[in-house]
């Protein structure tokens, strides 16, 4: 199998995985990481906003409430169904289009802004789409990017998930978008600055159990894992994610509080 068929199989598993479950049940405790990279980005009103990769529309509706013109794409329709509900309920307008991070249908220098939220970076090919999201940002304009690290949280919890469900060989892991030499790379000649922000996402939920139940229930990776396992390998993972997340608990026995490493990135374009 070729690099290039690699990388078709793995888009096909990765769309199967965001279609399942619900990922808004996780995405919207998310909302607070899209409010602080629109602040990031120093939004103004009017302008032309693309979300790549947007899920369920985090940097989506925090583009809209500061007034600028959004068009939010996913290459999971169901995922863009959730964020336009969410916007009807603020009397948001926002432009939601099917779009792959690859392969973006918009003219070279369309948007002022271009945003993504924890999205882009599961992008198989990943110089393909830090490409894309450089070519429709006009010279001038913006790049924000909210990217998890290898080393926090849930850069921890995708190594635990790649023991249990490989990914096919010589494709870059998500979390490598989280490391800043990586970042630069990407963007390479395309970049006249970047500027990158660790932050940290506090996990809040009652215990290590209830939180595998919520992410196998709903978040589409875990869920896809789960269900693609035989019962004892099943068992095995529970027990990594449930080691992973009491190893990390900062709130002690009564609950648990994961705080997840995250670099916020603002790229400006040459």
């Amino acid at each position: 199998m070729n690099e290039l068929t690699d990388l078709i199989a793995l888009k096909r598993r990765q769309h199967a995985a965001w279609s399942s479950g619900d990922y808004v049940v996780i995405g919207t405790s998310l909302q607070i990481v899209g409010e602080q990279l629109a602040e990031a980005c120093d939004l103004r009103c009017d302008e032309r906003v693309l979300d790549v990769a947007s899920g369920n529309g985090n940097a989506t509706l925090a583009a809209a409430r500061r007034g600028c013109k959004v068009t939010s794409t996913d290459y999971v329709q169901s995922l863009l169904d959730r964020g336009a509900e969410r916007a009807r309920a603020e009397r948001l307008l926002v432009d939601f289009q099917v779009a792959d991070a690859e392969a973006l249908p918009f003219d070279d220098a369309s948007f002022d802004v271009v945003l993504s939220t924890f999205g882009v970076m599961f992008a198989p090919d990943q110089p393909k789409a830090a490409s894309e999201m450089a070519r429709v940002c006009r010279p001038g304009g913006r790049i924000g990017l909210a990217n998890w690290t290898p080393e926090g949280f849930v850069g921890q919890l995708f190594k635990t998930l790649g023991r249990h469900v490989p990914l096919p060989p010589d494709v870059a892991p998500p979390a490598r978008w989280g490391v800043e030499s990586h970042l630069r790379s990407l963007f390479g000649e395309n970049a006249a600055e970047v500027a990158v922000t660790p932050r940290h996402f506090n996990f809040r939920y009652r215990s290590a159990g209830h939180f595998i139940e919520v992410f196998r229930t709903w978040y589409g990776p875990v869920h896809k894992a789960f269900a693609t396992l035989p019962p004892d390998q099943a068992k095995a993972l529970e027990s990594d994610m449930a080691d992973l997340l009491n190893r990390m608990n900062r709130a002690g026995a009564g609950s648990l509080v994961v705080p997840s490493e995250y670099l916020e990135v603002v790229v400006t374009r040459r």
